[in-house]
């Protein structure tokens, strides 16, 4: 197992996501704790030791789960992350209530390490709040040896990262982004790289797979990559991709089931970085697959000068691209829930005067409608 170094840690390059554990009759609810159990047993056997789950994973019973699986274990030997569920604006004022309730659940006295959830437009300004006293209550039980690093993830543009940083960022250690390859450009992950660089914060990594997306590729772009490296399984690709990246200590994945586990394992017993050449040829393979799918969108702007509602139209199909290429997601509705009523996809009037100053012939109308009707599915 590849290890980094964390302040005075050595943490596996490799942590465990408790999000996508192996459920029961396809119920997410259920966890087959068996076969958990069993995966935990294996990951610990070959060198992982940073597990991560949170308040809302696998319909609240993740936490407990986890907590039985790693019980076995002296608690000294294992690293478990955990999160303030802020993704819900229901729970903004109950952070020592739930606080509290994850250390029962995981049957622990403190967290190793613990996250502000899901920093994104949606929630930014609760964060922000002083009357919930979410930074204040969180930062006390690090000064009591509660909490022992405390960090943040995000799925936020980088201007709502921005905004926490400013806040809160002398007190971050870490921070956990989406980040892959493909979205390397298409979600502005090397910007927000760049940035907690900056701040001298570590990266966490999650979706390194893009939701299994980068699991496997169309046999042309297989061709490409095993022309490189013969040797190299699609999926280990992914990784290879984020050891190249400065910063990155840990990358999770969720991983559903014990071969996924194997594969993950093998690849991280080796720290092998992609040369500028793979680098290459791997990005040209991420903007290929974005450019079936996506509207070619370059944030000139014309358009939002001639819109009469005044929308801010390269934001929306930037989301409206998110979306289509992933299928649905949270993402894009989430992002959207920060958007007023009259700023929305279906706010658009289908006047097309921006469609008569747009560089690439967007059809801006017909997206706008479309976003609409998938929001609405």
């Amino acid at each position: 197992m590849v290890y980094k170094a964390f302040q005075d840690l050595k943490l596996s390059a490799l942590g465990m996501g408790a999000m996508r554990l192996p459920v029961l009759d396809g119920d997410d609810s259920r966890i087959d704790e068996k076969a958990t159990q069993e995966m935990v047993d294996y990951a610990m056997a070959h060198g992982i030791n940073y597990y991560d789950t949170a308040w809302g994973y696998h319909n609240g019973n993740s936490e407990t789960v986890m907590g039985r699986a790693l019980s076995h274990y002296a608690r000294d030997s294992f690293y478990l992350a955990d999160k303030f569920p802020g993704y819900d604006l229901a729970n903004m004022d109950k952070v020592e209530q739930i606080f509290e309730a994850q250390l029962k659940k995981c049957g622990v006295e403190y967290f190793d390490f613990y996250l502000f959830h899901n920093v994104c437009e949606m929630n930014i300004d609760a964060y922000l709040d002083k009357q919930y006293g979410i930074f204040e209550y969180l930062f006390r039980q690090k000064q009591e040896g509660r909490i022992r690093h405390l960090g943040f993830s995000a799925h936020g543009s980088y201007d709502v990262i921005k905004r926490f940083l400013d806040a809160y960022g002398e007190q971050m250690e870490f921070c956990q982004i989406q980040l892959n390859y493909l979205d390397w450009s298409f979600q502005d992950a090397k910007a927000k790289v760049e940035l907690l660089a900056q701040h001298h914060i570590p990266v966490w990594v999650m979706e390194p797979l893009r939701g299994g997306k980068l699991a496997s590729l169309d046999a042309g772009d297989a061709s490409r990559l095993q022309a490189l490296r013969p040797d190299e399984g699609i999926p280990a690709w992914a990784f290879r991709f984020l050891q190249t990246v400065p910063g990155v200590t840990v990358t999770l994945s969720g991983m559903s089931n014990f071969e996924q586990l194997q594969d993950n394992i093998r690849t991280f017993e080796t720290d092998r970085p992609l040369s500028e050449k793979e680098m290459a040829e791997l990005l040209s393979i991420a903007d290929g697959m974005v450019k079936k799918i996506v509207l070619p969108c370059t944030a000139c702007r014309y358009c939002v000068s001639h819109c009469p509602q005044g929308l801010d139209i390269p934001s929306l199909l930037s989301l409206y691209n998110e979306h289509c290429f992933t299928g649905g997601g949270f993402l894009a509705p989430m992002a959207l829930m920060a958007v007023p009523p009259e700023k929305q996809p279906s706010a658009c009037i289908g006047c097309r005067s921006c469609e008569a100053v747009c560089p690439q012939q967007i059809k801006i109308s017909e997206a706008m409608a479309d976003f609409t009707q998938k929001l609405n599915a």
